[in-house]
């Protein structure tokens, strides 16, 4: 085979259930039948690149002991990475019109915390921090004692692109409008456009996998986990929303995606209703 070519992936039904049953064990995404194509056009590449003629030969890699970089590989080809700028428009609207003056009248004895969770590129945070930023320019007193973003992602690849924080114009008009593109962001010698030092400088990326521990991750004020969940089994979901809670702050809010809702937690969350849009306070 030439070195320009991707080797095309040989997929059984015992394999694919074999490789479907590893990637929810690692991270928690479900693949149905009908996501072969899925596989077979992400996975070429690795395959080639480690000597794999088959789906079963790069799993039966996988399940040995000493794969963490081929499993990060893996797993970065099968994430859907998703996003946009301002996504939904009403939940930066929400902080600003009703959560942000709400923490602010409990008189809040730390920094503002908020997480998101699967971060992808950067955009969410990057929102959320421009976000605080305009929120402060009209209340110049609030978080006195500081913010801090956590974005975490499964994905090295993307949090590698996401701490740098520079972005194509292509990339920029989604969700981004004409005046936050010039407040927010420097254009480069290359035609590219960075993100302002201060608005960086509130998101601290790190790599986190959903399935794992929560107790390094400390308690927030605001959680978003938008859009990530649709990927999980329910019996995954209601376990991740558990552990979200246990880091939320009492009356911390959670917000979910427009497609997303949450059932079966109304002992530790109370939906609010916002017209438009729903998020999820801790009880």
């Amino acid at each position: 085979m030439s070195a320009g070519l991707t080797r095309s992936v040989n997929i059984n039904r015992n394999d694919f259930t074999r490789f479907a049953q590893f990637l929810e064990t690692s991270c928690g995404i479900v693949l149905s039948e009908n996501k072969q194509y899925l596989v077979q056009s992400r996975l070429g590449k690795i395959l080639q690149e480690h000597d794999c003629d088959c789906l079963s030969a790069l799993v039966a890699k996988l399940e040995r002991p000493g794969t963490g970089k081929l499993r990060e590989q893996v797993i970065d080809a099968m994430t859907t990475n998703e996003t946009l700028w301002f996504r939904d428009a009403h939940p930066y609207d929400l902080l600003k019109a009703r959560v942000f003056p709400e923490l602010l009248e409990k008189r809040m004895s730390g920094k503002l915390r908020i997480w998101s969770a699967a971060c992808s590129t950067g955009q969410e945070p990057y929102s959320l921090s421009m976000v605080l930023d305009e929120y402060k320019e009209q209340n110049r007193s609030a978080f006195s004692l500081g913010e801090e973003i956590v974005a975490t992602d499964i994905s090295t690849n993307v949090l590698a692109q996401a701490r740098e924080g520079v972005y194509e114009m292509l990339a920029l008009g989604r969700g981004l409008s004409p005046e936050r593109k010039k407040r927010f962001f420097q254009e480069r010698p290359d035609g590219s456009w960075g993100v302002q030092r201060e608005i960086k400088s509130r998101v601290r990326f790190q790599h986190f996998n959903l399935l794992g521990q929560y107790g390094a991750m400390g308690r927030f004020d605001i959680i978003f986990c938008r859009n990530v969940l649709i990927y999980f089994s329910s019996e995954r979901k209601l376990e991740i929303l558990r552990k979200m809670h246990g880091c939320l702050k009492p009356g911390g809010y959670l917000f979910l995606g427009a497609s997303e809702s949450l059932s079966g937690l109304s002992d530790i969350y109370e939906m609010v209703h916002c017209r438009p849009g729903i998020m999820y306070r801790a009880i």
